[in-house]
């Protein structure tokens, strides 16, 4: 198959979907198809395409001349695709309100080509820029989602948001977002480099690694700490992750606390950085008020870091289903407080959790696995419709 990845930013900066069509892409190359990745130069991370091109797929970035809210405008791209749409057998485009989503939603329906949606998280317009988000479901979005060929949402969650749109059940599939499964050499770290890096104290180190946003519950995690730190005198809070318009509220409500001294902050980390952050905490914390998957709890099991998701999370009915962590209810801060003091004093339980979600990463998350399902949702909608 000569197949069409879209997504409007190419960066690892930007979060899990860029990930997704990284990872999604490389594996479907593996597969024997083609594969051309098409984006925009906003935020382009050209070392990070590289890495992709030197494994056979074609990563185009077009010009973005305006930038309205991450709707991307970026005209050349539009007169690419209609001179090359034909050579397509199908199109995955990645999140929902974009400039390029519309271009390839007019000219698949001139030359019958079928394209599938995959929204991460974005379909129902909530949370920020709400009036915008109508507007544009008003003019466009709508009509992009009742052309597509098939929906993926990663959970069931994600399923119900689809649902709320008025997408029929049928036309969407469930697939969760694969990982990264590490050799053991690769997951070897020298234990307490991260530590001394960053000049981090405490017998037990507390993890989240993530966008720094609203949405992540990065404050519910904030004051459960206080009130663990009040219980447990050594324990410290690391977290990891690029500002997305949240750190200045997270610095007052750190400040408010009088936590200065028990929290580290840094920024993004990739690659073997963020493994040795991995490598040296203890519990991994994800408190998300919302998010569809969720796929740093299940890389924090390879590293034998017991996991906490919160219940806002989608990756917590994988959580929950394989045994392999604690789910809690967002923003029950005696819930969090008492689950985190389990896994730091539970060896055995917490020796349990990581090793149902070892097993659970190899039998369902790999990217392997994920791009074979993938490409039977491909071949389904070329050949049924």
């Amino acid at each position: 198959m000569n197949i069409l990845q879209v997504i409007p930013y190419f960066s690892p900066k930007m979060g899990g979907d860029v990930n997704v069509v990284y990872n999604l892409s490389k594996g479907l190359k593996k597969m024997g198809h083609n594969v051309t990745i098409s984006t925009t130069d906003f935020e382009f991370d050209e070392e990070y395409a590289k890495s992709i091109n030197e494994q056979g797929v074609n990563v185009i970035p077009f010009k973005c001349l305006m930038n309205l809210g991450f709707f991307l405008y970026s005209p050349s791209f539009k007169k690419w695709l209609k001179d090359n749409i034909q050579t397509f057998d199908i199109i995955h485009l990645h999140t929902f309100r974009a400039y390029q989503n519309n271009i390839v939603h007019q000219y698949a329906k001139k030359y019958d080509v079928p394209y599938i949606l995959q929204a991460h998280g974005s379909v129902l317009p909530f949370f920020s820029k709400i009036a915008y988000k109508k507007i544009f479901d008003l003019v466009w979005g709508k009509r992009i989602l009742r052309y597509s060929s098939r929906m993926i949402a990663v959970s069931n969650k994600e399923v119900i948001q689809y649902k709320k749109m008025g997408m029929e059940h049928e036309k969407i599939i469930v697939i969760p977002n694969g990982i990264e499964v590490l050799s053991e050499n690769e997951k070897k770290q020298e234990k307490g480099y991260f530590r001394k890096k960053y000049g981090i104290s405490g017998d037990f180190l507390i993890l989240y690694l993530g966008r720094i946003h609203q949405i992540k519950g990065i404050d519910f995690l904030i004051r459960a700490f206080k009130e663990l730190s009040d219980k447990i005198s050594n324990v410290h809070l690391v977290i990891i992750g690029p500002d997305d318009g949240y750190y200045d509220n997270m610095i007052e409500i750190i400040k408010k606390n009088k936590l200065e001294d028990r929290i580290t902050l840094i920024g993004f980390l990739d690659g073997n950085e963020k493994y040795a952050a991995y490598y040296d905490s203890d519990v991994f914390v994800y408190p998300s008020q919302y998010e569809i998957f969720g796929i740093s709890p299940f890389e924090a099991l390879q590293f034998d870091n017991p996991v906490i998701v919160s219940d806002g999370c989608g990756c917590g009915e994988f959580v929950k289903a394989a045994n392999c962590g604690k789910v809690v209810r967002y923003n029950d801060i005696d819930d969090l407080v008492e689950n985190i003091k389990l896994l730091i004093n539970n060896h055995k339980k917490s020796a349990c959790f990581i090793e149902n979600g070892k097993k659970f990463i190899a039998d369902n998350l790999t990217w392997e696995k994920i791009a074979k399902k993938v490409e039977l949702v491909y071949e389904d909608c070329i050949h049924n419709g």
